[in-house]
């Protein structure tokens, strides 16, 4: 039943087409869900910080963020509001990445309360920045590498999301105060 669903959503979207052999484990299927995938995981990231930080710091977060975050993340980031090409999904995902680090540069600051950088959403925000983003020539770009590609191995690599922290919170007994 969920391949069922999944070839229907894959065929509306394009990425099938009808009347041909169909292999479900298709390189190009794959790689659009990953992509797709990613690009929901870096805006629901900022989208928790930015609510998280509401909460914990309002007036602080008025004073430091763009009025058009508001529009950007105040709902859900789902697959149905994204854009439908690839290079349009792109600048979406470096938009999203230059907002969060422009908000990651702010907590960061020297005049900033370092409180705010224990902040478990910020935490969660500035590792998937991390995992996801790269500086070249002075912009802010999608990293290509995929985390376990850097070398490393192990849990570090893995992306952090919401989800990953309240389990590992669930785990400890308490508010996750540290990414993994």
């Amino acid at each position: 039943m969920l391949l069922d669903a999944m070839l229907a959503v894959f065929k509306e979207q394009g990425w099938l087409k009808s009347r041909q052999r169909q292999r479900t484990d298709s390189t190009h299927v794959l790689a659009k869900v990953r992509a797709i995938n990613r690009l929901m995981c870096v805006g629901e990231a900022m989208r928790f910080a930015l609510n998280s930080l509401a909460v914990a710091a309002s007036e602080w977060l008025l004073a430091h963020s763009d009025p058009e975050w508001l529009d950007r993340y105040g709902h859900r980031i789902e697959e149905a509001r994204l854009p439908q090409s690839q290079e349009d999904r792109q600048a979406v995902a470096e938009l999203i990445g230059r907002d969060g680090s422009q908000l990651l540069a702010d907590i960061y600051a020297v005049d900033a309360p370092a409180w705010l950088r224990e902040i478990p959403a910020v935490q969660i925000l500035r590792r998937i920045w991390i995992q996801n983003y790269v500086w070249v020539e002075g912009q802010l770009r999608l990293s290509k590498q995929r985390p376990a590609s850097s070398g490393q191995t192990g849990a570090s690599t893995r992306p952090m999301t919401k989800k990953h922290a309240t389990v590992k919170s669930a785990r400890r007994g308490g508010l996750a105060t540290k990414c993994i």
